[in-house]
């Protein structure tokens, strides 16, 4: 308990699965939340459960990440709210599955606008908060995708590309502020989106198996290691592709 008393975060996504999870780790270990979705009735739930185990820490918000309006409207209200915000979480993003030959202009557009722009002006809006702050850290969700081939993802996998050197660029622009940027890049974890490709068991089972660890894994594994690079206890990590994966890239 504490790991992150007197932050305040501000996470997207955070209306199911990964999201859903660091929210509530996040103000369970100090936090005040600042969750974000564009689907707003699911994470008002999560908050409404925040809020009822650990009082008035979180709000929820409706928030289109591709849309930079939205983004400062989300960070006005949460720093009205709580204060200056110290931790960004890009957790928001979408899935694409196209071979070379189905991905359209529209398709990769949109695809890029969620997963890639949407992690940049977020940064691009929140970081004037953290300069005041004197502190920030950064934490945006990749995918092992960025770092591996995987067939029929090519929108998907060039944006998620493009938050790991974003990451990286922003890491050493922004480290004379005291503002960390890292990179999450998760194996496979059981949310919607791993349901959406593995759809039956058999599937589900084979993918498993490729693993080390013989398992899936899970949105807490993901939270937990979020929630290392938003705490102090990672001052000096800053710049990293931190893989979260099971073991599969050993291999």
């Amino acid at each position: 308990m504490g790991r992150l008393a007197g932050k305040v975060a501000l996470i997207t996504g955070a209306g199911n699965g990964q999201g859903s999870v660091e929210a509530y780790l996040f103000a369970r270990e100090g936090a005040k939340v600042i969750a974000t979705d564009i689907a707003y009735e699911n994470v008002k739930e999560v908050v409404n459960k925040i809020n009822r185990e650990f009082g008035e820490v979180a709000i929820a918000m409706m928030h289109d990440v591709s849309s930079e309006e939205d983004w400062k409207k989300v960070a006005e209200k949460g720093v009205d709210k709580f204060g200056p915000i110290t931790v960004l979480v890009n957790n928001a993003g979408v899935l694409s599955m196209d071979t070379y030959e189905e991905v359209s202009h529209k398709n990769w557009s949109k695809v890029m606008d969620i997963n890639a722009w949407g992690q940049f002006v977020g940064m691009r809006t929140v970081v004037p908060y953290m300069k005041k702050a004197g502190v920030g850290s950064i934490v945006n969700i990749s995918s092992l995708a960025s770092l591996v081939s995987v067939r029929q993802f090519n929108a998907y996998t060039a944006s998620k590309g493009a938050i790991e050197s974003l990451t990286k660029t922003a890491a050493t622009e922004l480290g004379g502020y005291n503002i960390r940027v890292n990179s999450v890049h998760p194996g496979s974890v059981k949310t919607n989106m791993f349901t959406a490709v593995y759809a039956d068991e058999a599937a589900m089972e084979k993918r498993k198996n490729n693993y080390p660890l013989k398992r899936i894994g899970t949105p807490e594994d993901i939270a937990y290691g979020v929630l290392y690079l938003a705490s102090d206890e990672s001052s000096y990590v800053t710049g990293i592709a931190h893989v979260i994966d099971g073991g599969i890239m050993a291999q």
